[in-house]
């Protein structure tokens, strides 16, 4: 997966990641001093929008994102299920162990329904 490439090499990691079929949902959390989200967010976009354009002729990505900084009271495995969550709030499936387009680049993702609570 290109996001999980152009993370490591700019000092993030996907801590969580879910394509929904018009959107991506992403918990990353920077590495090192360096780590710079606009940056890493451009990178990924131009990235794998420029392979989706190869294999499907068509843009794959809108401007602009929406970010969303994590407060220190907030449990980040809470907000990484919350994630893995989306396609079965959205009816898609019954579980996300059904979805294949989400995961992590940290933790499995029985690991992650296993250690939280809904």
């Amino acid at each position: 997966m290109e996001f999980l490439r152009v993370a490591e090499r700019e000092h993030f990691a996907v801590l969580a990641y879910c394509f929904m079929p018009d959107h991506l949902h992403m918990l990353v959390e920077g590495t090192s001093d360096t780590s710079d989200l606009l940056s890493f967010v451009k990178i990924a976009k131009q990235c794998s929008g420029r392979m989706h354009v190869t294999v499907h002729g068509t843009l794959l990505w809108q401007e602009g994102y929406h970010e969303r900084v994590l407060r220190p009271s907030e449990d980040v495995r809470s907000v990484a299920r919350y994630v893995i969550d989306n396609p079965v709030r959205a009816g898609l499936v019954k579980t996300p162990l059904a979805y294949p387009f989400l995961g992590s680049g940290v933790w499995s993702v029985r690991d992650l329904l296993d250690s939280t609570l809904r």
